[in-house]
């Protein structure tokens, strides 16, 4: 992407990791960015066991609270519901420049290899295979089994970015939110937005990639 998306759109699953895809989230608001969210109700679910935040049903409702607790600007947050088709991320004619899904589960990484489009956020995903546009998947899952492995083979030949959520230690993390900002910065980094959440290679004396 020549120029840093105005606009993209953000999925979150039911994989274990809800702090990436919270933190992706409030990163992108705070560098400006339009966002349109899906949530399955899996990653509702996991989002209440695996932090203190508790998303409404509603997606109206779920909108007016993340934008008050990530301090969003006045419609610059949108979230869809499941079957939301007439969202602009449905088509092609107005969908955002990239999409992350964040964490994302082998069942999201299987429907979108394989085009199945039975919810809003597979679709939206789909959407952005045939549009050429950038999709970073942040699969969340241990061991991968061959099925998983060839999805991913699958989906990054078609132009897709696998990118685990697989924290590196060479910046010398002193917590767990240090770990999820490795990842979340590398996801930024990839959705070509500008973050200095960690520090680079070469700017930490002895690290290791």
């Amino acid at each position: 992407m020549p120029h840093p998306p105005d606009t993209l759109a953000l999925a979150l699953t039911g994989a274990s990791g809800a702090r990436y895809g919270l933190r992706l989230l409030q990163c992108l608001l705070q560098a400006g960015v339009r966002v349109h969210l899906m949530v399955s109700e899996p990653g509702r679910l996991v989002t209440e066991l695996e932090t203190d935040l508790t998303l409404p049903e509603v997606p109206a409702d779920m909108e007016r609270l993340l934008t008050g607790h990530f301090a969003a600007g006045a419609g610059q947050l949108r979230v869809f519901g499941r079957e939301h088709w007439t969202a602009p991320v449905a088509s092609g004619s107005s969908a955002p420049q990239a999409m992350a899904i964040c964490p994302c589960t082998t069942a999201t990484l299987a429907a979108v290899a394989t085009g199945a489009s039975r919810s809003l956020m597979e679709r939206a995903a789909d959407v952005m295979l045939k549009e050429r546009r950038r999709l970073v998947l942040v699969v969340r899952e241990t061991p991968l089994s061959e099925i998983h492995l060839e999805h991913m083979l699958r989906l990054t030949r078609m132009g897709a970015v696998i990118l685990p959520a697989s924290p590196a230690f060479y910046h010398h993390p002193e917590g767990i939110d240090d770990l999820v900002d490795f990842v979340v910065a590398r996801t930024l980094d990839h959705l070509g937005i500008r973050n200095d959440l960690i520090p680079r290679w070469g700017e930490v004396p002895g690290g290791m990639d």
